[in-house]
């Protein structure tokens, strides 16, 4: 037998030691798994929105041929109807910003749904183009606050080195939702399409009762004891967020101390470079035909050759959730610019 001695520890000993030694290491690695999915539940409910954007962009194509012929429309009321969905979308981002600030990120996104809700509901039931178009216009409405409060509330919530990857989901199921759109409109009718689109505006209602609100804005109306209480379930209930809870009360203080800007000051000298790239990018990508192509991609694929618009709206589908999924994996690890030069290259093949 072993001698073990009273002030020596034995083989048992050491090794329950060792086991002792790593249950802060795993209680911690639990807590960060499980705060985790606290944020990755949010972003579903957020993104939720998203995936409303893309069916409401994908709505139109599919479903041209069957409510010209149901509602027997002319080529050009159909074409008010399609595009109208982009001056909803101008005026609901044009109050996006103040919705947001005034009522919350949560409050926003149900908000938005209601239009949506609305705008579906009057296209289900509409007898003429007047119902069609006052439909259209609701989801724009209701997809220009989308378009905004959704990757606000996602920055706001997600850590400093997930916050790229999570924001391009938004992306990701803005281009899941127009490629169901386009799928299903191949085999069901316009009325049931639109009843899909009012499944995730449903689905994300209910899911904003029980995500934490925005630490950020909650910070800016004072609200600092709900401010802690939401960083803690974001963060994991064991983790310390006294130091994140005190960056964002003081970035949003010294916001508030900072005299009003005036839409001019965007023009000066330090911010004029920054400004005319990021709105040339956008102004830019909406003067390349973007959405003209997805609000009648069947009409397009039609006229270049394709004997059927379903035929060139799947190959769509094949191609652009797999790409927008590589951009979204390769965002923090490439890089913003040289992910912008390959799309940029890509376009002038395409034309």
């Amino acid at each position: 037998f072993q001698k073990t001695s009273l002030l020596q520890p034995g083989p048992m000993s050491t090794e329950w030691e060792g086991v002792e030694a790593k249950k802060p290491l795993m209680a911690a690695r639990n807590n960060r798994a499980s705060s985790i999915w606290v944020v990755v539940a949010s972003t579903a409910v957020a993104v939720a929105g998203s995936f409303v954007f893309g069916i409401s962009v994908g709505y139109s194509s599919p479903s041209q041929e069957g409510i010209m012929q149901d509602l027997h429309l002319s080529l050009a009321e159909y074409s008010v109807f399609g595009s109208i969905l982009t001056i909803g979308a101008m005026l609901g981002a044009i109050v996006s910003g103040t919705i947001a600030d005034r009522v919350g990120r949560r409050c926003a996104m149900a908000i938005s749904d209601v239009f949506c809700i609305l705008g579906y509901l009057l296209i289900v039931f509409s007898k003429n183009s007047v119902w069609l178009d006052l439909g259209r216009l609701s989801i724009g409405c209701g997809i220009g606050l989308l378009s905004y409060v959704v990757p606000v509330y996602i920055s706001e919530i997600t850590p400093k080195n997930l916050r790229g990857r999570f924001a391009a989901v938004n992306q990701l199921m803005i281009c899941c939702g127009a490629s169901l759109a386009y799928a299903l409109g191949t085999c069901i009718t316009w009325r049931t399409l639109a009843i899909v689109g009012v499944t995730p505006c449903l689905l994300q209602l209910v899911g904003l009762l029980v995500i934490p609100e925005s630490p950020r804005w909650l910070a800016k109306i004072g609200h600092s004891g709900a401010l802690e209480e939401a960083l803690q379930k974001l963060r994991g209930k064991e983790t310390d967020i006294s130091e994140e809870a005190a960056d964002i009360k003081d970035f949003t203080e010294k916001l508030q101390h900072l005299p009003q800007s005036k839409m001019l000051d965007l023009f000066q000298k330090d911010y004029i470079h920054a400004v005319t790239v990021g709105v040339g990018l956008m102004v830019l990508q909406q003067f390349g035909g973007v959405n003209a192509i997805c609000f009648y991609a069947s009409e397009i694929f039609v006229s270049a050759g394709f004997s059927s618009g379903n035929t060139g709206m799947l190959a769509m589908v094949a191609v652009q959730i797999p790409m927008t999924a590589l951009g979204v994996l390769l965002l923090d690890k490439a890089g913003r610019r040289p992910l912008l030069m390959v799309k940029k290259d890509t376009r002038v093949f395409d034309s």
